[in-house]
C-alpha cells in the first residue's frame, strides 16, 4: 500500500528477467542506500538500493532525467510505479 509521504520517482520501462534487472526512467534522484517499492496493479514489493548502473557503469547516484538499470529481488513489470520510502 503506498503511504502518503512514499514519493513517486519512476517508472519501470523494461525488463531483463534472465538477470533480473529492471530499466527505470526517473522522474526524480535515487542513490545507493534508499529503500523503494515497486508498484503495478495488486502487485508491490520494497527493496533497499543496492547498486545502480547507467550504460552498464556501477554508480552511487542518479539524477532526475536519468535511465537506469537495477538489479530487483522480483520480477516486475513494465509500467511498474517506482516510489522512494521515505
Amino acid at each position: 500500500m503506498i503511504n502518503i509521504a512514499d514519493k513517486k520517482i519512476g517508472k519501470v520501462t523494461h525488463y531483463y528477467d534472465k538477470i533480473g534487472v529492471a530499466v527505470i526512467d526517473l522522474t526524480q534522484g535515487l542513490k545507493v542506500g534508499d529503500n523503494i517499492k515497486f508498484v503495478h496493479k495488486d502487485n508491490e514489493f520494497t527493496q533497499a538500493v543496492d547498486s545502480l548502473q547507467i550504460d552498464h557503469k556501477s554508480v552511487k547516484s542518479v539524477k532526475k532525467g536519468d535511465s537506469l538499470g537495477l538489479k530487483v529481488d522480483q520480477s516486475v513489470k513494465p509500467g511498474a510505479e517506482v516510489y522512494k520510502i521515505s
